[in-house]
C-alpha cells in the first residue's frame, strides 16, 4: 500500500462530554505510535468518528471519508453537521455511496466499504449487542470475520448519553 497504516473507525455517537475526552485520549495513544503515516477511514458521524478524524489530521495523517447517503449531512444536528462538513472538506478522498437518505441498510453498506483494505479497526464500543443493522457491534463482528485487527476502546468511566 505504501501510504502508511490504514485505520478505520467505528463507534458510538452518543458519548457524554467526559467520555469524549476519555476516548480522545485513548485514541491518541493508539494512533500516535503510527503518526504521521496514518490513513484514517471514517464515515464522519458524530461521536467516535469525528473524534478519530480530527485526531488523524492533528497527527499529520490523511483522511478518507465515506458518505453513506446524499442527505447524510443534512440529517445531522447543526453542530454535528458543521463538524461533518469541515472534516469532509479536509478529506483527501471521499467515497459517496449511491443512496438518497441514511437508513440502517445504507449504514451497513458504508460499514462494508469502511473495512475495504484497512489494517486496523478502532472501535469505540461499550460491548453491548447490536441494536440493529449498521451498528458498532456489527462492524466489529465483520472486521473479525475478515481477520482485520480490532482494538476496542471503552475507557474506565466511559458512558453513553442514552445508556443506563
Amino acid at each position: 500500500m505504501g501510504e502508511g497504516l490504514r485505520v478505520a473507525v467505528t463507534g458510538h455517537r452518543d458519548l457524554t462530554p467526559a467520555t469524549t475526552d476519555l476516548v480522545g485520549s485513548a485514541m491518541r495513544r493508539e494512533l500516535a505510535e503510527h503518526a504521521p503515516a496514518i490513513v484514517g477511514v471514517s464515515c464522519l458521524a458524530p461521536g467516535a468518528d469525528q473524534i478519530f478524524a480530527d485526531l488523524v489530521l492533528r497527527l499529520g495523517g490523511t483522511l478518507e471519508a465515506i458518505v453513506p447517503a446524499r442527505d447524510y449531512g443534512g440529517c445531522l444536528p447543526a453542530r454535528d453537521r458543521a463538524a461533518f462538513e469541515r472534516l469532509l472538506g479536509l478529506a483527501r478522498r471521499v467515497l459517496h455511496l449511491p443512496y438518497d437518505a441514511p437508513t440502517p441498510a445504507t449504514y451497513h453498506a458504508a460499514n462494508t466499504a469502511l473495512l475495504v483494505d484497512v489494517d486496523l479497526l478502532i472501535a469505540v464500543w461499550d460491548g453491548r449487542p447490536a441494536q440493529g443493522q449498521g451498528g458498532t457491534a456489527e462492524v466489529v463482528s465483520a472486521a473479525r470475520r475478515r481477520s482485520i485487527e480490532v482494538r476496542i476502546l471503552w475507557p474506565e468511566g466511559a458512558t453513553r448519553t442514552g445508556a443506563p
